[in-house]
This record gives C-alpha cells, structure tokens and sequence, in this order.
C-alpha cells in the first residue's frame, strides 16, 4: 500500500529510551529516570481541586483560539512577567507546544523553504519541519557560545525562518536580551520569520530570560504549560502572534484541530494562579542543578555549558565513547539509569554528547549520581 514520504521522519530517540526503561521496569528492576524532560511534580494542587468543580458541566468545543478568559489571563502573565502590554487578541491557546509548532510552519512557510535551528536543538522541531515538506538547516554552534545561533547565521544560511529556544533544550543556555534583539533584527532585515521557543521560561536560577516580545512584535512566541506548570500529560500551550497573523492562524487552528482540550484549558486558567505552589518546585530544580554540576564533574563529566535555565545538562562524553546511543543503552542496562543520546538533538555531532535531565525529586538524583558513579568506574 503506498505511503507518503512526510512519514520518513526519525525516530524521537528519547521515547525510545523510557520505552526501554518501562520494559526494564516491568521486568522488575528500579530505573531512575533521567532521560525525559517531565517535571517529578503533577499540575498544581489548587488547580486541580477548582478543575474539579469545572466537571460538573459539560466541557464541549471552544472557539478555535482558545477560552477568551484564559488568553486574557495569558495576556495578564506576559505583562506581569516581562512588562509588556499584550492584547488578549494576539494569543493563541493550542494543543501543546507541538501544535503551536504545526500552526506556525503552516501559517509562515510554504514548501521546500529553509528553517535554521542552531543545533544541537530540540530535535522534533526538524522532524515536523520534515514532516511538512521545509527544509531543516542545521546552524552549528559551539561550548564557547553557550549553544546558541549568532545574528550573522541568518543571512550566512539563506533562511526563510529561524528557531530559537532560549532555556534551550538540550543545553539549558539562555540568550541575552543583546543577542535576542540581534537575532530579531537580523531576521527583518532579511525577511526572515523568527520563531520563539520560550516553554522552559519560569525555570531560571540567576536571572530571568527575556522574551522575545520584548524587543520585537514580528515574531512567533511559543509557550506551554507543561514546564513550569507541570500539566505536562495535560497537552495545552499557547502562541503570540503578530496582529496581522491572527485571522489566518485562527483559519488553521480551526480546521486542523477545532481547539485545544476544552477541560485542559480549564485546569491551565487555574494553575497560572498558582504561582507560590509552582516556586516550590523551582527550589527543588535548583537544588538538583547544583547536585548534578557537582556530580557529573565528580564522576568525570566536566564538558557542559552550566544551564541558565530548564532542567538538563548537555554533556560532551567524547573521552569515553564515539557511540552515545550504545553508551545510554549501557547505562540503562548496568546502571539502570536512563539517559537520552546525544543524536536526538544533533545528528551530525550527537555521537559525543548526553543529556541528563533533574526534572525529578532529589532522592532520584542522588540516587542516579551514585550509580552512575559506579558505572564509570567500571569504564577506567
């Protein structure tokens, strides 16, 4: 039976890796999850008890951008967040982050365009690109800047459009708002689209990253809640887009997915009130920050950018493997520890790298620092 070549996409290795680790513990061994980037917590307490009450009507259809109160709310978050005045009219709620991503290649890009991502990156990104027929152009970066594109990338690359992610995933690096704003004006100034990946904002540890509706209006900006929020099995985010955007985003989002969850939408209005509750959780990401920097250098691991942001580390392990898919699969298997390739997130230098994620409760990261230890010793 004939099939599309949209399909041709690979593999999101780190699903691959929790399947292993899940086999593993059905089998009756104890994994401690480093691999995947879910927060150890579930959404808000508070939020949840006043969902609950949301129940007790029918939860059908909203209207394709989202629940008019919670783009509002939206709206009040960014003003208080970064001190800028948001019309509600320029939010878009959607079925997570990844449906952000779809609607936005479907409203900025036409086929075969070029999307620079400055790897290593967020590897469903060039997957979804693929998927729809663009071009992923893969701009190498490098330790020495923190893994993040530089301005002079846009035009050197011949881009149609531009991915930023800043908390990045894998590397936890933020930009600048010097750098942000470089970025914005290199991409107008050759009518390239900027796309803002901004998921990981909330979870900082010395000082909060700028947003890029904070230096420009021509951007798409892609939030969700399920980072700081902790809703991640929930599948709710949300998009800014330009004034001039809306009605032809509003167009897709229609007609690709009606809405997002109506009963998602309901528990994220909830949880942005939340905030005192969510902090808790940033003390505990904090404490595993400094636990795991102490701990993979300790072990041996010394090549990684501390993150700024989010909860991984992006580790060069070239001294002990040319082969990072085979060398997680040891870690599971002896360690029982898992932890994502580096392929995942670059395909042309991933063989050298892991990620480590601390997104779970300090016990876990204890724990998994002991093991790997050991396990490393059994490699000298």
């Amino acid at each position: 039976m004939r099939r599309s070549k949209r399909g041709d996409v690979d593999p999101f290795i780190v699903m691959d890796v929790m399947e292993a680790a899940r086999k593993a513990e059905a089998a009756g061994r104890h994994i401690i999850h480093m691999e995947v980037g879910q927060p150890g917590t579930g959404a808000p307490k508070a939020a949840l008890e006043r969902f609950a009450q949301d129940l007790t009507s029918p939860l059908g259809y909203t209207v394709g951008l989202g629940l008019p109160e919670l783009r509002a709310r939206i709206a009040q978050h960014t003003r208080a967040w970064y001190d800028v005045d948001l019309d509600p009219a320029r939010v878009v709620v959607t079925a997570g982050a990844s449906g952000a991503f779809v609607l936005a290649f479907s409203a900025l890009f036409d086929n075969g365009e070029r999307v620079g991502l400055g790897t290593p990156s967020y590897p469903s990104y060039r997957q979804i690109l693929r998927g729809m027929g663009l071009n992923a152009v893969d701009i190498p970066t490098t330790l020495a800047q923190r893994f993040q594109p530089l301005a002079s990338d846009v035009a050197e690359h011949n881009l149609d459009g531009l991915i930023i992610a800043s908390p990045a995933n894998p590397t936890g690096t933020m930009l600048d708002k010097r750098a942000l704003s470089a970025l914005s004006e290199a991409c107008i100034a050759q009518d390239t689209a900027l796309i803002s990946d901004e998921i990981y904002h909330g979870i900082e540890y010395a000082h909060a990253p700028v947003s890029a509706l904070q230096v420009t209006d021509e951007a798409y900006v892609v939030n969700s809640f399920s980072k700081y929020f902790s809703m991640t099995g929930w599948r709710v985010g949300w998009m800014v887009v330009p004034q001039d955007h809306v009605r032809q985003v509003e167009r897709l989002a229609q007609n690709m997915f009606i809405c997002a969850s109506h009963g998602s939408q309901r528990l994220a209005l909830h949880a942005m009130g939340c905030h005192d509750e969510l902090a808790e959780n940033i003390e505990v990401y904090r404490d595993n920050r400094d636990a795991m920097i102490a701990g993979l250098q300790a072990i041996g691991f010394t090549k990684f950018a501390p993150p700024d942001g989010a909860f991984y580390i992006y580790v060069d392990v070239s001294d002990y493997t040319d082969d990072s898919l085979s060398f997680a699969a040891d870690i599971l298997e002896h360690a029982g520890v898992a932890v994502t390739p580096g392929l995942d997130f670059d395909p042309a230098h991933g063989h050298h790298w892991l990620r480590f994620s601390y997104a779970r409760g300090r016990d876990d990261i204890t724990e998994g620092l002991e093991r790997l230890a050991r396990f490393m010793e059994t490699r000298r």
